[in-house]
């Protein structure tokens, strides 16, 4: 029989996971990895909250977040060819830049 801590764990690291990524990468495509798997460990708590008590009410959540990641990753791949286009690299360094 699977319990929910299961799932709870597997979330914990995920986003213990993600936050290491986001904070120690300089690239711009290992940054948006690294979203990705904090968004994952969200999406899994809120599928498994819903399958163990709240009713369908947590896989209705989980597709909208999976809905919101996907515009998410547009854009962020919008931003990273567009800093690739004009600097020939894809390090976050190098984005600041881009606002003078």
């Amino acid at each position: 029989m699977m319990d929910i801590r299961i799932f709870l764990s597997l979330a914990v690291v995920l986003f213990t996971i993600g936050v290491y990524g986001v904070l120690t990468r300089r690239n711009a495509v290992g940054i948006l990895l690294s979203i990705e798997l904090l968004a994952n460990a969200v999406n899994l708590n809120l599928v498994a909250f819903g399958h163990f008590g709240a009713g369908a009410v947590g896989q209705v959540f989980a597709l909208f977040s999976v809905a919101l990641t996907v515009t998410e990753v547009i854009v962020g791949l919008a931003i990273v060819v567009l800093l690739y286009r004009t600097r020939q690299d894809i390090t976050v360094d190098l984005a600041s830049e881009m606002s003078r």
